[in-house]
């Protein structure tokens, strides 16, 4: 009976709602080409976007780390992406100049030298170009260099622009914009950056300009009632504390005699200022007759500091020459080894002479 019921219950069928219609395709063979044709094309531009980036974002072959391209002034970025597949950089040039499109960058590409280093990618070249990420030279100004020292060094850069070699010192020195007429002692000896193309009178004013840096700084924590008369006598202290030592620990001391000469209305009497003075005439042993020249840099002679430094200060002899070390120390004397023995009276300097200086050399 069951059965019977079941079997004459009309079928349910579930029909597509409103809202639910199936997909088909038109029936219009163009229309149907059209849709096939669209697809296809984005399915194209899918792949060229992916293989361009690929190529874009991955390293370019063959570089060693060593090589350095140079994009001239004035260069226009598709004369850089042309040369760039001459010399075997870039495969698809044409990728290079679109991404830059993309970017907004087309005209930002800045002149200079890019280093290709290994795992260097299109896409990163680009954003060095841009952001004028040149490669960095370096050069190093020692601590107790003359500015002629100075001088021959920034000469034997291949990469600096040198404007300043036949200037004389005062010339110089009105380049530089300084408020002296000799620019000796005027650098901060430290390490300095520069790009291929920079001047040497950019390269000295740096180092100036950072000179006037620590100069500033280290002056606001100087010792009270020095016998200075602004910074720049402090400058000129210092240099000659940079060529009497090379120990840090000594540099207190000898800033403390050389203050407290000064103080008492003593003579420095410091052996490098009358070598400076001697210039090319100095020959490397320094004899009883030199003490008595009359240069303006004989501090056996004239009364207080010289007229200008005598060698470039680092750090270590400015800060000495503002917080000299309290003593009652008047007198120093080299005792051969590279360190010094430092006297309170004239007896037992002259002593300390007879011992370390004057005593019969050993075979």
């Amino acid at each position: 009976m069951l059965l019977c019921c079941l079997l004459n219950r009309p079928s349910i069928i579930r029909q597509p709602s409103a809202g639910m219609r199936p997909f088909r395709l038109p029936a219009n063979p163009k229309l149907r080409l059209f849709l096939a044709f669209c697809t296809a094309s984005v399915l194209l531009l899918l792949i060229t976007v992916l293989v361009s980036a690929r190529y874009l974002y991955t390293s370019i072959p063959g570089l060693s780390g060593n090589s350095i391209y140079e994009v001239a002034p004035g260069s226009s970025l598709s004369r850089v992406a042309l040369d760039l597949q001459a010399q075997g950089l870039l495969d698809y040039p044409q990728l290079f100049v679109g991404l830059a499109r993309w970017r907004g960058v087309t005209n930002a590409i800045q002149a200079g030298e890019y280093r290709l280093d290994v795992g260097l990618t299109p896409a990163r070249l680009l954003d060095e170009m841009v952001s004028g990420d040149n490669v960095q030279y370096r050069i190093t100004l020692v601590e107790g260099w003359t500015f002629a020292q100075a001088m021959s060094e920034i000469s034997r850069s291949t990469n600096l622009v040198l404007e300043l070699q036949d200037l004389s010192r005062d010339e110089i020195a009105k380049r530089m914009e300084l408020d002296y007429d000799d620019p000796e002692g005027m650098l901060f000896p430290d390490t300095y950056f520069y790009t291929k193309g920079a001047t040497d009178l950019e390269l000295l004013r740096r180092a100036n300009q950072r000179l006037q840096e620590v100069l500033e700084a280290t002056w606001q924590y100087r010792l009270g009632a020095l016998p200075y008369d602004n910074k720049y006598h402090a400058l000129t202290m210092a240099s000659i504390i940079e060529k009497e030592s090379s120990s840090l620990s000594e540099r207190g001391h000898i800033a403390g005699v050389f203050v407290r000469r000064l103080e008492q209305g003593m003579r420095l009497q410091s052996d490098p200022t009358v070598i400076y003075g001697m210039g090319a005439d100095f020959s490397g042993d320094l004899r009883g007759a030199d003490l008595a020249l009359p240069t303006a840099y004989n501090t056996y002679r004239i009364n207080g500091l010289p007229p200008t430094p005598i060698a470039l200060a680092g750090i270590d002899s400015i800060t000495a020459s503002l917080n000299p070390l309290p003593s009652d120390y008047l007198y120093f004397v080299a005792k051969g080894d590279g360190s010094h023995y430092f006297s309170s009276n004239l007896e037992e300097h002259n002593a300390a002479v007879d011992r370390f200086q004057r005593q019969p050399q050993t075979q």
